[in-house]
């Protein structure tokens, strides 16, 4: 099998280099396909040369995520080198980020926070078991499946914690502030209790959409109040929880690391264990998009969304391609082997350039060609998943640009427009943080959609930004109606 160059970024015969997924601190993480199966896979690209620190690293995130399979762990399938370059083979997570269900301020219902909690414990339960420390648990290192079930993922901090039954403690200063454990910070630690602990800050983000402190260290004042039992239920977060879901907080988020409440402790809880009811999922139905039910969505059939013309409401992203094999095939892996070298992404295919497709332009697109038969088009519809920071607006290209930079520039965020129509844009997050955002411009059928996605900092603050951006270009952000091969092609429905 040999490689190719071309405007398709053809990776090796039969496999397309397509978006970007995600960035990371030594590299990107971006979407091969199939082109004759449809077969997605998330492919990890790491510099070495770029990043020498990172060799370790990668070796012992290689190691980790070989001894790993389980439902709720994102899965690895393997790794080839050329030159510099290491190529991390991983599981596509076709229904994005944990971080994009969350609301702003807002959170998600119950029901949908029991969920996604008791599955996020399953994983790091099976972690625990195998001996395993993640070690940098929060939203945007948890994946959503299509079904929309928990992917753990990002194991570049991950350590052994235990072998042959020995355990060590650890002692590295690793993580992200607001969800590490106050004892990573001052003094070796026991590993477990530590991701219990981030397990719980997750949680408290997912029912207030907000983070309880910044870090938990004496320097902090909201963690202070809780540490010291000062004050804290009449503050937010933790006044917008229940009763019952703060008792199972105060038990996780125990300061001493030895009175934390075990994974199977925490699971027998009773608000782990409770059934919530269909009020809960409409007591946070607002108009937002970003309350909405993803659940609720997908038991829409296909008809009832042709149905309508109107996308206002409810964005989707990454349609799940229909796999031949659950896994890359043993003969794609020898040949890729076989095969180790790389061409540049020149793809600029306007009707390609979407956030993050999972079927070729030439499947996605079919119903423009009318190609297709109604069954496959509802399959294809079946799949979908949302996404939220993305929309259309009513101006040209040029126009667009302009308002987004006058907008940014009004805004205080430093902003560069580079020659692919991605603009990358810098500011500084509540907690003094960079925060870096990239909009993809594109042209669709002669319309513009903009499409943004978080490149570094936190996801919170990310749709905190994009939802301020979205209000000041009010003004010109398309209601609807669209046509439906732009729907098809974007991932936006009603």
């Amino acid at each position: 099998m040999s490689s190719q160059n071309g405007s398709n970024g053809e990776f090796v015969d039969g496999w397309t280099l397509a978006q970007t997924l995600g960035e990371g601190a030594y590299g990107e993480v971006k979407l091969l396909i199939n082109r004759e199966t449809g077969e997605a896979v998330a492919m990890k690209m790491v510099d070495l040369k770029k990043h020498p620190d990172a060799v370790l690293s990668i070796k012992k995130e290689v190691c980790i995520q070989k001894i790993l399979q389980d439902p709720h762990i994102l899965r690895y399938f393997g790794k080839r080198s050329q030159g510099d370059i290491e190529y991390l083979f991983l599981e596509y997570a076709a229904g994005g980020e944990l971080f994009d269900r969350i609301e702003p301020d807002v959170g998600m219902p119950q029901r949908e926070a029991q969920r996604y909690f008791n599955q996020l414990l399953s994983g790091v339960q099976y972690l625990h078991l195998r001996g395993v420390a993640h070690r940098d648990l929060k939203p945007e290192n948890i994946l959503l499946d299509e079904h929309d079930n928990i992917k753990i993922s990002d194991f570049g901090m991950a350590t052994m914690f235990r072998l042959k039954g020995k355990e060590r403690l650890l002692d590295k200063r690793c993580g992200t502030l607001p969800y590490v454990a106050p004892e990573v910070l001052v003094k070796l630690y026991h590993a477990q209790p530590a991701d219990i602990w981030s397990c719980g800050v997750i949680l408290v983000t997912m029912l207030a959409g907000e983070l309880p402190w910044d870090q938990p260290s004496s320097n902090c004042q909201e963690y202070l109040n809780w540490k010291e039992n000062e004050r804290w239920q009449t503050l937010t977060p933790w006044r917008k929880l229940d009763t019952l879901a703060v008792a199972l907080l105060r038990k996780i988020l125990m300061i001493n690391p030895s009175s934390r409440l075990s994974v199977d402790k925490i699971l027998d809880h009773k608000w782990c264990q409770m059934q919530f009811s269909d009020s809960d999922l409409k007591s946070h139905d607002t108009t937002d998009s970003f309350a909405r039910s993803p659940s609720a969505k997908r038991q829409r059939s296909s008809m009832d969304i042709l149905a309508q013309d109107s996308f206002s409401r409810d964005y989707f992203t990454q349609p799940m391609p229909v796999l031949e094999t659950e896994f890359l095939s043993e003969n794609t892996k020898e040949e890729q082997n076989r095969n180790p070298r790389i061409t540049e992404d020149g793809n600029n295919n306007p009707g390609f350039c979407f956030s993050q497709p999972a079927l070729l332009d030439d499947l996605l697109l079919c119903t423009q060609n009318q190609t297709q038969s109604m069954a496959a088009s509802q399959n294809v519809f079946q799949r979908l998943v949302r996404r939220m920071t993305r929309f259309f607006v009513t101006t040209k290209h040029e126009d667009s640009v302009r308002l987004l930079s006058v907008e940014l520039d009004k805004l205080g965020y430093t902003h560069k427009l580079n020659d692919d129509n991605v603009m990358t844009i810098s500011t500084i997050d509540r907690r003094k943080l960079k925060l870096v955002f990239k909009a993809h411009i594109i042209e669709m059928d002669g319309k513009i959609l903009l499409d943004f996605r978080l490149s570094k900092g936190c996801g919170l603050e990310f749709k905190r930004r994009f939802m301020k951006i979205k209000q000041s270009l009010s003004c010109v952000v398309m209601k609807g109606p669209i046509t439906w091969p732009i729907a098809i092609a974007t991932n936006c429905v009603p």
